[in-house]
């Protein structure tokens, strides 16, 4: 009977050792110790194709069971209240997802930039803070030109808060969000920039803290939003950003708590670098480089 149980024992242990390599590869569970680990941008963007308004976008994000929110950026123990608030210049929105850290300090999470460029036509990016994110990380809805060589394999490749989707921009397609209710609105000509009432210690009567759940939790639950928000280098909101960079808000405290983590992130980034081999044996080395917009 020992002896039985024993094989058994062996052969439960071997199956568990032959499937942890494929699980940790496939799921992308590197975290970089930022915050943004902790913030889904892809969330974001589908909260605000989801939304009527830029007031129900905000309640969106700051809902439990949408798991886009999982931040705590004074490590007070307590999830962190994202506010939305928006800027209009002519046919150019931006929206600003900012915590209130304490009652003197705010920290920008991200910003959702809206252009129209047509009658009927819009375009928008969502952009990670790179306090948050140790990079400004930029996401957008894509439709994908699906080719035979994509099929079969793995939906994201990489970890942390930006875990890049092999998205091929040359075959991507950009969505006009024209149609979305939330950019219909904000283009009607009685809308007003929603500006939120809320700040530190003042909340909505709807809305209680949670405890942040752990990375490896919390990690899965937003896998789901990434298929059709992929992480880009190209930068297409240019006007929009030149309307948000004055109001960029950032917190000291923020910046200090995570000042190790950010510098060791920015510095693996830079160095990070690849070696291909052409078809004719041929080796050449790439840097990995990072997508920046300079602040104006």
């Amino acid at each position: 009977m020992k002896k039985i149980n024993f094989n058994w024992m062996f052969i439960w242990l071997a199956c568990t050792i032959w499937n942890m390599p494929a699980f940790s590869q496939s799921s992308g569970t590197d975290s970089t110790g930022l915050p943004g680990d902790h913030f889904s941008l892809q969330g974001a963007l589908e909260m605000f194709k989801q939304s009527s308004s830029p007031e129900d976008f905000e309640k969106r994000i700051n809902t439990e069971d949408n798991k886009v929110n999982n931040l705590d950026l004074n490590g007070d123990g307590d999830i962190d209240y994202v506010k939305v608030i928006s800027k209009v210049d002519g046919d150019v929105h931006v929206f600003i997802l900012q915590v209130p850290v304490s009652e003197n300090e705010n920290q920008d999470i991200a910003v959702i930039e809206l252009e129209k460029d047509g009658k009927e036509s819009a375009i928008l990016q969502i952009i990670g803070d790179d306090d948050i994110y140790g990079e400004q990380v930029i996401v957008e809805p894509q439709e994908e030109i699906t080719s035979p060589e994509k099929e079969g394999g793995d939906e994201m490749k990489g970890g942390g808060p930006n875990p890049f989707y092999d998205m091929d921009e040359e075959m991507a397609i950009v969505i006009n969000v024209w149609p979305w209710p939330c950019v219909r609105f904000v283009y009607a000509p009685a809308y007003r920039p929603w500006i939120s009432p809320w700040r530190w210690r003042h909340y909505p009567g709807w809305w209680r803290p949670w405890r942040p759940f752990s990375w490896h939790v919390w990690h899965p639950f937003h896998h789901r939003y990434h298929r059709h928000y992929p992480v880009v280098r190209t930068h297409r909101v240019v006007h929009a950003h030149r309307v948000y960079t004055p109001h960029r808000t950032a917190s000291v405290t923020v910046k200090t708590r995570h000042a190790t983590n950010l510098g060791k992130y920015r510095v693996t980034r830079t160095k990070t670098t690849k070696t291909v081999t052409g078809p004719r044996g041929n080796t050449k080395v790439k840097t990995t480089k990072t997508t920046r917009v300079k602040r104006r």
